[in-house]
């Protein structure tokens, strides 16, 4: 799901760039979650730990660029990313009745 935000090895030049690096690898993190992998109550609570985890660093980076003019690469990988954590979000709670 998160496959398509593995980092590049660009060196950053400007604070935006930096920012896109650094989601980059939150992407890169989120990509070895695999959310098939959620069998027990304990697994679904981590999956979801690393998701929200992923959501406020995501957050936290966007909030460096409120006063600043940030790339339009930047808006659109922060977005990109909060779209598929909600997306993997939803579907980890709408299969929880199934989660032992």
């Amino acid at each position: 799901m998160f496959s398509a935000f593995s980092s590049h090895s660009v060196r950053a030049r400007t604070p935006s760039e930096i920012a896109v690096k650094r989601l980059d690898g939150i992407g890169h993190v989120l990509s070895d979650l695999d959310l098939a992998d959620v069998q027990t109550q304990d697994d679904l609570t981590r999956a979801l730990m690393t998701l929200d985890t992923a959501d406020k660093c995501i957050r936290a980076i966007r909030a460096e660029f409120r006063t600043e003019a940030a790339s339009d690469r930047l808006v659109r990988k922060a977005e990109s990313l909060m779209e598929l954590i909600e997306r993997a979000r939803d579907e980890l709670t709408g299969c929880r009745a199934a989660v032992s």
